[in-house]
C-alpha cells in the first residue's frame, strides 16, 4: 500500500507548453442563446431595411411634386389656349365692327332689302355665334366704363347723366368691352334742383298760413 502525502490532490496531467486554463473543462454553452454572428446580421438587415424605407419616401415625394408640377402645366396651357381664342375671336369680330355699323345704318334707312338683307342677317348670326353681343339703349344711365359721350346737352325731365341718344352701339364678348357704345348724354337743368326746392318750399309755407288762418287743422 501506497501512502497518500497530505494536502496534495492528485491533478490531471497538462501538456507541456499549456496553459492552466486549458486543464480546466470549458462549460458547455447554455442552451437558446442566439449566437452573436446571427445579432450582428439581424442588425444590419434593419439598417438596410431604413434605407429602402427612406429611398421609396424620397422617391413618393419627388412623384408627387412632379404629378403636381405636370397639372399645373396642364392648367396653365388650357387657360392660355382659351386666351389666346379669345384674342383672335376679339381682334376678327373688331375689324367686322364698321360692316356691321354700316348694316345698322342701312336697316335704319329702310335699305336692307333682297339679297343684301339675307347675307346682312347671316353675318350678323354668325357674329353672335362667336359670342359677340351689342349693348347700349336711349334712356339708360351714362356708365364711363361702358358708354364713351360724344354730345352732351341739358335735359329738365332727366335726374341724372343719361344716354339720350345712341350714336354707335357698342359691343362686347363676355365680359369684355371691345368698343364702348358711343352716345349723346343729357344732365339735368342747372337750377332745376333749386328751383324745384324753392316751390316746395313756397307751397308749405302757404298750406302753414292757411292753417293758421282757419284756426289750425280740425281735430279729428
Amino acid at each position: 500500500m501506497t501512502e497518500e502525502t497530505p494536502g496534495f490532490e492528485e491533478k490531471p496531467d497538462v501538456p507541456s507548453g499549456a496553459t492552466p486554463d486549458d486543464a480546466e473543462p470549458k462549460a458547455a454553452p447554455e442552451e437558446g442563446a442566439a449566437p452573436a454572428g446571427d445579432a450582428t446580421a439581424d442588425a444590419g438587415l434593419v439598417a438596410q431595411l431604413d434605407q429602402v424605407r427612406t429611398a421609396l419616401n424620397e422617391r413618393t415625394r419627388d412623384l408627387q411634386r412632379l404629378q403636381a408640377e405636370y397639372q399645373n402645366y396642364r392648367r396653365r396651357v388650357e387657360r392660355d389656349r382659351v386666351a389666346v381664342r379669345e384674342i383672335a375671336i376679339a381682334n376678327l369680330l373688331t375689324e367686322l365692327l364698321p360692316v356691321l355699323d354700316d348694316i345698322g345704318r342701312a336697316r335704319e334707312h329702310g335699305e336692307l332689302v333682297g339679297g343684301f338683307k339675307s347675307v346682312a342677317e347671316s353675318l350678323e348670326t354668325v357674329a353672335a355665334k362667336m359670342g359677340l353681343q351689342q349693348f347700349g339703349k336711349e334712356g339708360e344711365p351714362f356708365d364711363p366704363t361702358i358708354h364713351e359721350a360724344l354730345m352732351h346737352s341739358y335735359a329738365p325731365d332727366v335726374t341724372e347723366t343719361t344716354c339720350v341718344a345712341i350714336l354707335q352701339p357698342g359691343y362686347r364678348i363676355g365680359e369684355r368691352t371691345i368698343r364702348p357704345a358711343r352716345v349723346a348724354v343729357a344732365e339735368p337743368q342747372p337750377g332745376a334742383q333749386t328751383v324745384k326746392a324753392e316751390g316746395a318750399e313756397e307751397n308749405t309755407e302757404a298750406d302753414a298760413a292757411d292753417d293758421k288762418e282757419n284756426g289750425g287743422p280740425e281735430e279729428g
